[in-house]
């Protein structure tokens, strides 16, 4: 199985997110990918996997495999859901250095640091950095 570079998951996102033609669509489409989010099992739901910084709760839990990290996560607000699964949809399976490098620009140009929240980009700035401290850990012990 060959498994498609961030970057060309960032374009693949970027990509849908452009058959939008207006915010509304383009938030429906995010809520709809937090609904086919790969949840966090609920015995994770803890203070070991909670992202500090955002207003919501919110759980990411890495899994190490293969040389790869997979993730899997959750939140009780529905719009940070959605981010969540972005940057899952972006970072999952990927290689320990291939995320700590990824510049994710992509969530630029979808426009979606512009349109959110005081709060939410805190909230999306914390799970990234949390996603890449994840994989700066596991690059250290290996």
């Amino acid at each position: 199985m060959t498994v498609s570079s961030i970057r060309d998951r960032e374009e693949a996102v970027v990509e849908d997110f452009m058959l939008f033609d207006d915010w509304m669509g383009k938030y429906e489409h995010l809520i709809e990918l937090g609904n086919g989010l790969p949840l966090i099992a609920e015995e994770f739901k803890n203070e070991e996997y909670k992202i500090r910084g955002c207003q919501a709760q919110v759980w990411l839990r890495p899994e190490y495999r293969d040389g790869c990290i997979f993730f899997r996560g959750d939140s009780d607000a529905i719009i940070t859901k959605g981010l969540i699964a972005l940057l899952v949809k972006v970072l999952d399976g990927q290689r320990p250095a291939d995320i700590v490098d990824a510049d994710l620009d992509f969530l630029d140009k979808i426009g979606m640091k512009e349109h959110l929240s005081s709060t939410r980009k805190n909230g999306l700035a914390s799970m990234v950095r949390q996603i890449k401290e994840y994989a700066s850990a596991h690059m250290a012990k290996a």
